[in-house]
């Protein structure tokens, strides 16, 4: 079989013909196999998704229950066929939920990453590398430009500003699903034990993440009015990015910008956007863990679908790997 006859991209996202369903499609389809929860990979409409259970409980919250016409839950590491297609599904170590998904029929298999990382994430499983004759990876810091620093140094520098500005509220930009849990729980591991708040953008995912045995220590609402003002002197507020380019981050006694992105790492992003304090923690591989991942699968082919995809693609070809861009419009490069 041709690895393009198992899985090959169209208008609607990757397709399987044999076992006639779709990876991440980003239009309505019959047969959707969902990666994980983020908005351009998880879209509501389809007439049957399959997902894991916190991907699918998570689809619930954002778009409510009728998401979807069915829905079927998988585990990671359970296999199951569709249509004479095996079809299984691994942790990505992306955000809660999380999984690549790997798709096999007559000795031919292809995994699909959706997006993942490989750092050590409180909040989620563990990415695991899965042996494969094609791997579709994304490339959303696919420049070597993009190297992350440690998550606990990046961490450090928060606490370090709080600690030398007490007067000040320090409002941190997060993305609600992954990114901002996974800066609470990170805080929690520094030995940061005091209330955090959070925007009311982000109650019901740290609800759930919490109902799902992620431990984020105390939370309260940061809901702030004159009376209240001075309650949020040193505090970490966190929030969505656009929550903090309105007139409710002004409330705030005397605020510091703060913004958790890979993106960060390109210092006129962060002057764009005003940023005070930049934290460089991203949810995706920077350079290094994308190639030392393709090095470690070492497959026949590599399928690269949202970022840069260019770079990635010559270095496989200079390590004598095939490769080529899927070009899929529809993914961010990082919802952030």
């Amino acid at each position: 079989m041709r690895f393009e006859d198992l899985l090959r991209p169209t208008e609607k996202g990757l397709y399987c013909p044999p076992g006639d369903f779709h990876i991440d499609p980003v239009r309505p389809v019959e047969r959707a196999l969902v990666t994980h929860g983020h908005a351009d990979h998880a879209r509501p409409g389809h007439a049957h998704v399959m997902a894991t259970r916190e991907t699918l409980d998570i689809m619930g919250i954002r778009y409510g229950e009728g998401f979807a016409g069915q829905t079927q839950a998988a585990a990671y590491g359970e296999v199951m066929s569709l249509n004479g297609v095996t079809v299984s599904w691994h942790p990505a170590g992306h955000v809660l939920g999380a999984a690549q998904i790997a798709v096999e029929k007559d000795g031919v298999r292809i995994v699909a990453s959706g997006d993942y990382k490989r750092r050590r994430d409180p909040t989620c499983a563990a990415f695991e590398p899965v042996e494969c004759d094609v791997f579709i990876t994304e490339a959303t810091f696919g420049l070597p430009v993009f190297r992350h620093p440690d998550d606990r140094e990046e961490i450090a520098r928060l606490l370090k500003s709080v600690e030398q500005f007490p007067q000040s509220a320090h409002l941190v930009g997060a993305y609600a699903l992954g990114k901002a849990q996974r800066v609470i729980a990170l805080l929690r591991e520094a030995g940061y034990d005091r209330v955090i708040y959070i925007h009311g953008a982000m109650q019901k995912l740290c609800d759930y993440y919490i109902s799902r045995g992620v431990d984020l220590g105390p939370l309260a609402p940061a809901t702030i009015d004159r009376a209240a003002r001075d309650q949020f002197a040193g505090a970490i507020v966190i929030g969505p990015p656009a929550a903090f380019v309105d007139r409710w981050a002004r409330r705030f006694p005397d605020p510091v910008s703060c913004f958790a992105s890979g993106w960060m790492r390109v210092r006129q992003r962060a002057k764009q956007r005003g940023v005070e304090l930049p934290l460089i923690l991203s949810d995706h591989c920077d350079w290094d863990e994308l190639t030392e991942t393709i090095l470690e699968l070492r497959p026949q082919e590599v399928w690269v679908t949202h970022g840069r995809e260019e770079a990635l693609v010559r270095w496989c070809e200079l390590n004598q790997i095939r490769a080529k861009p899927l070009n899929i419009v529809g993914y961010e490069d990082e919802t952030e």
